[in-house]
């Protein structure tokens, strides 16, 4: 049993293809397959069934999943604590918040752990941040959610054993031209948009998702853009539109924008990690010192 044979048994887990993982680890499918042959050879057990969907872990790689984690976390400590390496923690970030929440984050981090160093990767995509948390390539990613596990918000979260930490809320705004029939009511509700055109990016955002919980099938979908493109749209009697109030702030406080009386539940900024593996010693403690007092 192998190091390499443990981390390709890994992204197999994580990305549920060979192909995929292939792609991830930048080898050729064959050499993925033979590695996972390899693995199962020295174990004497089968640890994926084959089918047309993908690769789906039996009974004994469902075991073989929790001590791979440890493996590969041990074999990582043990390689920078020889070295005198310093820490290191991979951070992945959602675009939409790394201006905005992850500075106060790296902050926090700086004065709780000044040893520890710090890369942010941001991505645009969810789900990539979270397949490299399942597959260890980040030690955790920051991501907007809601509820009481990870994907409560309306995603499917990986196939892995993921942990999470709510830093801070990321409060809603739903906002309108100012001049809108509902921009002075004392209450809004769902049934009060019904017929509304509520201004969205893509399907996996954050706050089209948010959008879906509130409003259902209440209000009509129309394509906008990002963040930005929604407020803009909005501003201009296009629509409607379900953002962070932080990204609208100024254009409320200016009367460019209305705010409409909807109980929008705020969102969670969640810190989002592989709960059975640790590549840097204490990662748990690391990671709630990221949180604030």
């Amino acid at each position: 049993m192998e190091l390499r044979q443990l981390r390709t048994f890994e992204a197999v887990v994580a990305h549920r293809t060979v192909t995929d993982a292939a792609a991830a680890l930048g080898l050729a499918p064959s050499s993925v397959s033979e590695q996972v042959r390899a693995l199962e050879a020295a174990l004497g057990v089968a640890l994926f069934e084959r089918g047309p969907k993908g690769m789906r872990l039996t009974p004994a790689g469902e075991r073989m999943r929790e001590w791979s984690g440890r493996l590969l976390g041990l074999a990582e400590r043990a390689r920078r604590e020889v070295s005198g390496e310093r820490p290191v923690l991979r951070l992945g970030a959602l675009e939409s918040i790394a201006a905005t929440h992850v500075p106060g984050v790296l902050a926090r981090l700086a004065e709780r752990r000044p040893g520890l160093r710090v890369q942010v990767r941001s991505d645009a995509a969810r789900d990539q941040l979270l397949d490299a948390v399942a597959a260890g390539d980040l030690e955790a990613a920051l991501l907007l959610d809601a509820g009481d596990g990870v994907g409560g918000l309306g995603f499917a979260a990986p196939a892995a054993p993921l942990d999470f930490l709510d830093l801070e809320p990321v409060p809603l705004a739903l906002v309108a031209a100012p001049d809108h029939p509902l921009a002075g009511a004392p209450r809004v509700t769902a049934a009060d948009l019904r017929g509304e055109r509520l201004l969205v990016n893509v399907p996996a955002c954050s706050f089209w998702l948010a959008g879906e919980r509130l409003l259902g099938p209440a209000v009509e979908r129309v394509r906008a853009g990002s963040v930005t493109v929604m407020s803009s749209w909005a501003e201009r009697g296009l629509g409607v539109a379900l953002v962070p109030e932080f990204a609208v702030r100024d254009r409320l406080g200016g009367g460019a924008l209305a705010r409409l009386a909807l109980d929008a539940p705020a969102l969670s900024l969640r810190l989002v990690w592989r709960a059975d593996r640790e590549t840097l010693p204490g990662l748990r403690e690391v990671l709630y010192a990221a949180a604030a007092p």
